[in-house]
């Protein structure tokens, strides 16, 4: 059986996780391979009004939420499978209920990349932005993901995309014992505007092994980038 995305970048950390983390993180395409997440956002949050035009044209392919509320239900689905480039590629999907149905959905597939010894998170519905990530086991068993480089591609063109143009995000995930929830705080900032966006709440999950060809074409991004 393989080993997760996570835990290749974790290594022995990984054993330093809660065990409901564990689980969550530990979606293989040969074995559990499906997570899907019900909760309420207590808080979806932007920063000033100049992160809105920065927000909504994030949110054209999925990567950006620019819409603000409190008591958002949300879903999470997490699928691992093997993508087209051969990769072990887990999806992240989130999907927000906004009042009056209108609904905001936030875009990730991460990989291992070898080369580096991180995930490598790909932003959106077509993969445009590469994020290497950073993960840490915190004293709860939880997990810190910070994001770094990032990496634009479109087509024959790539570049390293500047950080003042972009955000940086850092998010906490653990599991409450007391309430049997998944507990999960992102704040993205930008260095010039500050913060950008964010959400805090938590979920419950309902885990399971289903066939490759029933992961939902709807969680996989719409193309695939070779490019780390």
């Amino acid at each position: 059986m393989t080993t997760s995305v996570f835990a290749q970048a974790l290594g022995s950390d990984v054993e330093r996780l809660h065990p409901q983390m564990r689980r969550r993180f530990g979606l293989t395409p040969d074995g559990e391979n499906a997570c899907v997440g019900r909760g309420v956002m207590d808080s979806v949050w932007r920063g000033p009004l100049v992160t809105v035009p920065f927000l909504w044209f994030g949110a054209w392919r999925n990567i950006l939420v620019p819409r603000t509320g409190k008591g958002i239900p949300f879903t999470i689905e997490n699928y691992c499978y093997v993508d087209g480039l051969g990769r072990d590629t887990t999806t992240f999907v989130r999907t927000f209920e906004f009042p009056r149905h209108r609904r905001s959905r936030f875009d990730a597939t991460m990989v291992y990349d070898p080369a580096s010894g991180r995930v490598l998170d790909y932003l959106g519905t077509h993969q445009h932005l590469a994020v290497d990530l950073d993960l840490e086991v915190d004293e709860r068993g939880g997990l810190l993901l910070r994001s770094g480089a990032q990496r634009f591609y479109e087509g024959p063109v790539g570049f390293s995309f500047p950080m003042a143009a972009s955000g940086t995000a850092e998010l906490h995930e653990y599991y409450d014992d007391q309430t049997e929830r998944f507990r999960i705080d992102l704040s993205v900032s930008n260095p010039v505007m500050g913060p950008i966006f964010g959400y805090r709440g938590s979920f419950t999950c309902d885990f399971s092994t289903i066939p490759a060809a029933s992961v939902p074409a709807s969680a996989k991004p719409l193309r695939e980038e070779a490019r780390g």
